[in-house]
């Protein structure tokens, strides 16, 4: 570890929602702090790395107005090792490869996910790309928070990497996203823009209109309203962290199903049909998916689109609630 390098020191004072949504201060702590696992969180507890204004333990959750401190080390500076992970290939050439990332599988290395990253399993499928772009993302030219599934483009040569980081850093790419939202009361379109920073208290969150946040553009339509629930497209023109999420969250008031940071996936569970509710209450993550992926082709010219399906368990739940909505205008009529 270099010497410039510094712990992060995240602190949490425990509400009473917290109490009501969670039963376990591990389950709390690893949805409340991005990219961090349980066994991550465990070996932290027992370096006395988890501290607290009373006593704790993982297998419970404090009392209200505890406050958690939770010292996370930097990342380790060993490049990331290939691992032989299942990958879905989209599209490949020399230059780059397009793929779709599950919900789930973190970008690349941080704290608490050193392994079992995209990264890994990239490093593994293309043998020749270390040393492309940042040398423990190699190849990573933008990325899916852990929890949104969807497709990615990596790039497989340093004249590649370049110039895909100029498209992004130009927004000259097309990319769309879907998620099931709640509540049925959206316009059924428009343009949200704000600025988008880190939350001046909850350095967990980003948040909209704060000093020192970057422009942040996402235009959305909604496709189909259902009983208390909404399937939204949204298109970026900016791709700054959690954009969609802070955008329809702080702006529109509505936060994506199963959102553990700016939504609260227990009452959600509470607010959908009982069949819905049996389908997403084990699911850990936003309703949040990349579905369309388009940019001009680096070194070819040529034009690139591709389109991937979400998650089963996503459409099992579009299914579902247009059922119950077609069956309830049924019964009306």
């Amino acid at each position: 570890m270099s010497s410039n390098e510094k712990d992060t020191v995240i602190e949490i004072s425990i509400t009473e929602d917290d109490i009501k949504n969670y039963k376990r201060l591990d389950q709390f702590l690893s949805e409340k702090i991005t990219d961090t696992s349980r066994s991550f969180l465990k070996d932290l507890f027992e370096k006395g790395q988890i501290t607290a204004t009373t006593k704790i333990e993982l297998k419970k959750m404090p009392k209200v107005a505890t406050t958690v401190s939770v010292t996370i080390p930097p990342p380790r500076p060993a490049d990331a090792e290939p691992q032989n992970i299942p990958l879905e290939i989209i599209f490949e050439d020399e230059h780059l490869v397009f793929v779709n990332k599950p919900a789930g599988m973190v970008t690349h290395p941080a704290p608490g996910n050193y392994d079992g990253t995209l990264v890994n399993a990239i490093l593994y499928h293309c043998k020749d790309i270390k040393g492309v772009g940042d040398q423990k993302r190699p190849g990573i030219v933008h990325r899916l928070d852990k929890g949104t599934s969807g497709i990615m483009v990596v790039a497989k040569t340093q004249k590649c990497h370049e110039g895909l980081v100029k498209l992004f850093s130009t927004h000259d790419i097309d990319r769309y996203y879907e998620a099931i939202v709640m509540g049925n009361t959206l316009p059924i379109g428009g343009k949200l823009e704000s600025t988008i920073g880190r939350h001046p208290t909850n350095r967990l969150k980003m948040a909209a209109n704060v000093r020192g946040g970057k422009e942040a553009i996402t235009h959305y339509k909604v496709l189909d309203y259902f009983n208390n629930l909404s399937h939204v497209e949204l298109k970026l023109e900016t791709g700054r962290t959690h954009q969609i999420r802070v955008h329809l969250s702080s702006l529109l008031n509505r936060a994506i199903l199963c959102d553990p940071i700016y939504g609260n996936p227990k009452q959600h569970i509470q607010r959908v049909s009982p069949e819905i509710s049996n389908i997403i209450c084990e699911y850990e993550y936003p309703f949040l998916h990349a579905k369309i992926l388009g940019l001009v082709h680096p070194i070819t010219g040529e034009k690139l689109f591709f389109e991937v399906e979400p998650p089963q368990i996503f459409k099992d739940v579009l299914k579902l609630a247009r059922e119950q909505r077609d069956e309830d205008h049924s019964k009306r009529n």
